[in-house]
Order: C-alpha cells, then sequence, then structure tokens
C-alpha cells in the first residue's frame, strides 16, 4: 500500500505559490495578508488537509480550557448583554473566554478562517455574523465544536429568534392599543461583515400592518444609523410632520430611549400624546420604564454556551437548533 505523506507548511507554501513566511503569517495574523494571497493559501490548506503542530499537539491534549467568541458591535449594549450572559454560564466551569471582536469584513474572514487552524480552542460561538460554506467546512473539518447565535446553519448548532416575529408582536400591541398612524425608526442598513435583524424586524411590522389594512406611508419609515444624534434628528422630523404619528416603533431600545428623550425636549407627553415601543429589552429599559419586545439576551448567552458544552463533551452529538420565543414587555410607553 502506499504511504501517504503528512502534508507540511512547504507542501502549503509550494501548492499556493508563496512562501512558507506568508503561509505561516495567515496562519497565526491573517487580516495582515491580501483576500487574495489569503484564499490561495487556505484553498491549498483544504486540498492537503494540512494540520500545523501547534493545532496536533492541541488535539493531542483533552482540552485547552479556552472557549471563543467572535463577536462584532463589541460596544453595542445589546451584544454586551449577550457576552454576560456567555460569560456567566462559564465563569461556573473549567473554560477561559476568549473574545475576539470583528470590526471590518477582513477581521471575519481572517478570524473565522484562521481559527480552527490555530487551535488551542475547545469551543466557538460566533455571534451575528453570516458563516459561508466554506467556513462552516472548515469548522467541521477540524473539529472545532460551534455555535451560532442570530445566524442559523443546518451543520451547525444555533440559538436564534424570530425577528419577523417580533416585528408583527410591535406592530399588533400598538394596533391594539388603538394606534393608526405608526412609524418605524430603525438602522436598516447593516455593515457588510454582520447579520443585521432590523429589516427582518421591519418586515413583520408591514405584514401585521398591512394584514389590518392599515397604510403605513414612506414618510413614516426611517431608516436610522444607530446612533444618538442621528436618532434622535430622525425622531424629531418625525415628530415636527404636519400628521405626526401617533405611535412609534424603535427596532432598538437604545434608539427608542432616544424618542423618548427627543418627546420629553418637545414637550410630548408620553404615552397619553405619543406611544413607544423598543426591542431588546436592555437592562436599561426598566430603568426608562419603556414598553419592549424582549429577545431574553442574557437566557441567548447562557444557552450557546449549555450547547457548546455538550457538544465538547460528545463531539458526535447532531447539531441543535434552538429557537428562543420573544415576550411582550409591558411598561409605561405606550
Amino acid at each position: 500500500m502506499p504511504v501517504h505523506k503528512t502534508p507540511t507548511i512547504y507542501d502549503v507554501a509550494e501548492r499556493a505559490g508563496v512562501s512558507i513566511t506568508t503561509v505561516s503569517r495567515i496562519l497565526n495574523a491573517p487580516d495582515k495578508v491580501n483576500t487574495h494571497t489569503r484564499e490561495k493559501v487556505l484553498a491549498a490548506i483544504d486540498a492537503l488537509d494540512f494540520v500545523p503542530k501547534a493545532e496536533a499537539r492541541a488535539r493531542a491534549m483533552q482540552h485547552t480550557g479556552r472557549i471563543g467568541v467572535i463577536s462584532p458591535f463589541f460596544t453595542a449594549p445589546s451584544f454586551i448583554q449577550r457576552l454576560r450572559g456567555i460569560a456567566t454560564r462559564l465563569s461556573t466551569e473549567n473554560f477561559e473566554l476568549v473574545i475576539y471582536p470583528v470590526d471590518s469584513n477582513t477581521d471575519l474572514q481572517g478570524y473565522i478562517s484562521s481559527l480552527p487552524l490555530r487551535g488551542h480552542l475547545d469551543g466557538l460561538i460566533i455571534l451575528s455574523l453570516p458563516v459561508g460554506a466554506n467556513e462552516v467546512r472548515r469548522l467541521i473539518d477540524h473539529g472545532l465544536p460551534t455555535v451560532l447565535i442570530e445566524y442559523p446553519h443546518p451543520k451547525l448548532s444555533c440559538v436564534e429568534i424570530d425577528d419577523v416575529e417580533g416585528g408583527r408582536m410591535a406592530a399588533s400591541y400598538l394596533l391594539e392599543k388603538g394606534h393608526r398612524r405608526i412609524a418605524f425608526l430603525g438602522d436598516t442598513d447593516p455593515p457588510e461583515y454582520a447579520i443585521h435583524p432590523i429589516n427582518l424586524r421591519l418586515s413583520g411590522f408591514r405584514k401585521a400592518l398591512k394584514d389590518a389594512r392599515i397604510k403605513l406611508p414612506e414618510e413614516l419609515v426611517r431608516p436610522t444609523p444607530d446612533s444618538q444624534e442621528q436618532t434622535r434628528q430622525v425622531a424629531r422630523e418625525l415628530l415636527s410632520l404636519p400628521e405626526p404619528p401617533t405611535a412609534i416603533f424603535a427596532a432598538s431600545d437604545f434608539q427608542a430611549l432616544n424618542v423618548l428623550r427627543v418627546a420629553r425636549q418637545m414637550d410630548i407627553r408620553v404615552p397619553e400624546q405619543l406611544a413607544v415601543i423598543g426591542f431588546d429589552d436592555l437592562d436599561i429599559a426598566e430603568y426608562a420604564d419603556l414598553t419592549t419586545i424582549g429577545q431574553h439576551l442574557d437566557e441567548s448567552g447562557r444557552l450557546a454556551v449549555e450547547i457548546l458544552l455538550a457538544q465538547i463533551e460528545s463531539p458526535s452529538r447532531p447539531p441543535r437548533h434552538v429557537k428562543i420565543s420573544l415576550t411582550l414587555v409591558e411598561r409605561e410607553t405606550v
């Protein structure tokens, strides 16, 4: 029988037509190599089934004691709250949490492409990032247990919510309260490297109004970057219309809180003259008495860890797909 030689870094370099220094750089600092070269090297790695020595040593160990989390929007309140759920659950286990922040498409491709090749992780949680077929195959081929949050994939475990249903719930509640001129405010322009659920929430919102035969004038649909200044400016524009809305669905609590601030500045009484409903149920929403659609951020983080730990313990487990129910949290702004 022919003896199959274990591929080396030299084989990868030769197949990709690059130097071994370039291969090493891609394995250890992929963001410092241009996309075309990185893709050539990763294709060679996949074709040869190359496993770096560092990972081979890691595989020989029972555990590394490290769980990785790849996360965009690292300073966004919703992500911080979800990460808290992850960290809280891991604090009861003998694992170190390693966070990889992503703020560009290059970062995303680099981390997902190189993490399973670097080893040093027992498992990985990916928050709100689109994972392509090649990345999924690489994660599976290298045996790295992985759980996705917000981005379902049939071959990987995932924890998700129904954002369309969340938008429908918000609109239906406002309709039940007697509102007919209802505005939508949200950041509908996602960055290229991340999943952004706002468009799904808007879709559910539109459908609920359509089913109720309520018109939604385009002047009441306001795409708004998720910043304080821009959210407040758009809120002022909405509330200064000749026929202003009687209710606003802000697609995040952060933006809903800014709408409330503008209403106070304009001496508009909430909820008597204006109803406001948010989405997320951040900790601060309770302090502001904000009515909102709760998506159980902490719980989604804890649940992702539970699923991941089970996969680490039993790698042959099939992927689990869990959908967390949304909750209407009634407070004082509707």
